[in-house]
């Protein structure tokens, strides 16, 4: 993995771990959520006349895409209403490259080194060790971490999806572009047909977050997507998901959730895969 992609897939790891942190930092989840959605929809639909139309092989991959980014945000929103910040995303996002690692080998013919194989399974382990750690009442919290599993098998199949529609889009960032756009579209339906009067209630109640989250949700993603390009997927998925250590400092210092020890000894071991994968691949 180059240097160029290593530090685009690090950026959008700090940027995704930011808006989730808006999520579940706010006083009501729907609202900051259907924000973060609609904030990424003028940077799509502004970004359309300058980026090239996906090609038509792609356009499966798009509509698949589309509804697994619903179904992923959707899943996301209860998880957030369930489970602490530090629970759930490290859970959701260490499920994502033990998924995608497996099926890439297995299914897809993808050749991955043994080191490389070795980096995915470290990160996922030092993620996955979360779900052993207490919610801030110093209870476990089950139905969160079934939630969050659930939010992991999303990432994992609309990361497959996109990492080989891009690729056949001819465009990257315009086959994301589409994306947000579906994506917003759908899940905005299904909010006005859910919750009435919450739309309207983002540019009174949620302005901030949705230029802030739907800045960082757009760009992180569109980084991903860039790197889907340029690397393994598996790969990419994985060095992604240090998010988490973001996720984590986020969490504590500003959600004022609890610090121990096993959360710190998960950092570390997730931190040590992230440079293992780093130099894996020269």
């Amino acid at each position: 993995m180059s240097v160029t992609v290593f530090l685009a897939v690090i950026a959008a790891a700090i940027l995704h771990a930011v808006w989730n942190a808006l999520v579940k930092g706010g006083d009501d989840k729907h609202l900051a959520m259907t924000a973060v959605v609609l904030g990424s929809l003028p940077i799509a639909v502004g970004l359309l006349p300058f980026v090239p139309a996906p090609a038509p092989e792609s356009w499966p991959y798009l509509v698949a895409s589309i509804a697994l980014h619903v179904g992923y945000h959707l899943v996301l929103l209860l998880s957030y209403r369930t489970g602490d910040l530090t629970q759930v995303y490290p859970i959701a996002r260490g499920t994502a490259p033990l998924l995608v690692g497996g099926i890439s080998v297995l299914f897809l013919g993808v050749q991955l080194k043994p080191n490389e194989m070795l980096a995915i399974l470290i990160i996922a382990a030092g993620i996955m060790s979360l779900c052993l750690v207490r919610g801030r009442d110093g209870q476990r919290n089950p139905k969160a971490t079934l939630l969050a599993l659930l939010t992991g098998c999303f990432i994992a199949s609309y990361s497959l999806v996109d990492g080989t529609g891009a690729r056949l889009a001819g465009s990257s960032l315009g086959f994301y572009c589409w994306i947000t756009i579906g994506n917003v579209v759908l899940f905005a339906g299904f909010i006005a047909l859910t919750r009435p009067g919450l739309l309207w209630a983002v540019p009174r109640r949620a302005k901030r977050i949705a230029v802030i989250g739907g800045g960082a949700t757009f760009t992180a993603y569109a980084l991903v997507m860039w790197a889907f390009t340029q690397a393994p997927i598996a790969l990419v998925t994985a060095l992604r998901e240090t998010s988490i250590v973001i996720a984590l400092l986020i969490g504590v210092f500003f959600l004022k959730e609890k610090l121990d020890l096993a959360k710190v000894v998960s950092t570390m071991i997730t931190l040590f895969g992230a440079a293992l994968l780093r130099f894996s691949r020269q």
